[in-house]
């Protein structure tokens, strides 16, 4: 039975399904598909997933195309109640709720496994790790799974490079029409957006520290250079250090960046990217936000440990007091700034996304004879059907190869 917080905000929450559904044509048009083939019928689906309105229509769409679902947060600040509430009024188990404590979330977690899936669609690698460890018991019925993000594509390859991963996973992560769209452009204005309606200060002139350059770190510079703020990036890998100076950005290490920053925004998947000893280097009145899966980033329990007080500011900021008498403000309490401090990814962005979710679980069912227990990317051929639908849904055409080219580049 589900756990929800407040069934009477179903209403609410449709209306926020409503709206986003009108920006998400891939969902609709691949839902049209399967309303027709049914291909999930019978199968169980677990989706642990940042639970707000475009995670609704996704659900939605897994629905109709015959699935039994379960479904929790993956974030206990991203979880939006009434979209909880709406999902439930339309039949769908949920187990999630605003402002979870850790013990609560990770109760959500075990209840949405314990229907048993057939198919897993984890973000951050929480249900793999529950269903390699406590909850192993039901491994053996899970056919296989998709992973959404950076951080939980990390833990999964660890997995499967020691021989411990205990079903096929697609790093669906790792698809070109996800990590160039979705980590690039979509981090990089939801996180901006999440800064800004937080703050309510001006991002020109100040000086920007971005802790990480992959795809997502690339995203949250880009945009913070766009709007006008002098960018700092740092880095550990030397290629993407590299490629942020010949961007035109300033590199250097943190320690280097901290007495500089005026707001520092963590985008790694790694830990303690800003330890104890930067943030005591730190201007006074410092703005720290993360943008990594995890809260993890940033040492928050350093920072609470050394602070001589803290006190709420604003909605979704901490102030904390340092011995050296400066203060430094943290946003969301260290968790996803974007998800905890706004709306998340733009519709647009998330249907390319969960497109290529919903691809990427029929192509575990079926190729599922064929599969071993390794992680696996998800086929090029899916990321070209998705591209060329957001491509039609734009109203954009592109060429296509004579025979003669095709076999110039050998495709023929």
């Amino acid at each position: 039975m589900s756990q929800i917080k407040d069934p009477s905000l179903a209403s609410q929450g449709e209306t926020r399904i409503q709206w986003v559904m009108r920006y998400m044509p891939l969902l609709a048009a691949l839902e049209r598909e399967f309303l027709q083939t049914k291909p999930l019928a019978g199968k169980k689906v677990a989706v642990s997933v940042h639970l707000e309105a475009k995670t609704a229509r996704l659900c939605r769409f897994l629905q109709a195309g015959g699935a039994t679902l379960a479904v929790t947060g993956s974030n206990p600040l991203s979880t939006r109640d009434d979209i909880a509430a709406a999902l439930v009024a339309s039949g769908i188990e949920v187990f999630a709720a605003y402002g979870a404590t850790p013990q609560e979330y990770e109760d959500h977690l075990k209840q949405t496994l314990a229907f048993g899936p057939d198919l897993i669609v984890d973000d951050g690698g929480d249900f793999l790790s529950l269903l390699q460890g406590e909850l192993s018991h039901l491994a053996d019925n899970v056919i296989g799974g998709c992973e959404e993000t950076t951080t939980g594509v990390l833990r999964m390859r660890a997995r499967d490079r020691d021989g411990s991963l205990a079903f096929p996973m697609l790093a669906v992560n790792d698809a070109a029409c996800k990590h160039l769209f979705d980590n690039r452009f979509g981090t990089g204005q939801s996180v901006w957006d999440a800064i800004m309606r937080s703050c309510n200060l001006v991002i020109a002139g100040q000086c920007v520290v971005v802790g990480g350059f992959g795809h997502c770190g690339l995203g949250v510079a880009e945009k913070a250079r766009g709007l006008g703020a002098r960018v700092i990036v740092t880095e550990t890998d030397p290629v993407r250090a590299l490629e942020a100076h010949m961007q035109g950005y300033m590199v250097m290490p943190m320690a280097d960046a901290a007495p500089l920053g005026d707001l520092f925004v963590t985008v790694t998947g790694d830990c303690e990217v800003i330890g104890v000893q930067h943030m005591e280097a730190m201007k006074d009145g410092a703005i720290l936000a993360n943008a990594g899966h995890f809260d993890v980033e940033i040492d928050v329990a350093g920072l609470r440990a050394m602070a001589v007080s803290h006190a709420p500011l604003r909605n979704n900021i901490e102030s904390y007091v340092l011995p050296n008498g400066k203060t430094l403000c943290l946003l969301a309490e260290g968790r996803l700034v974007n998800v905890g401090a706004g709306d998340g990814h733009p519709a647009q962005i998330m249907d390319l996304s969960f497109a290529l979710q919903a691809l990427g679980l029929l192509y575990l069912l079926e190729n599922r004879d064929a599969l071993g227990k390794h992680v696996y990317d998800l086929p090029r051929a899916l990321d070209d059907r998705v591209a060329r639908m957001a491509l039609e849904a734009n109203g954009v055409r592109i060429d296509a190869l004579t025979p003669k080219q095709a076999a110039y580049l050998g495709h023929a």
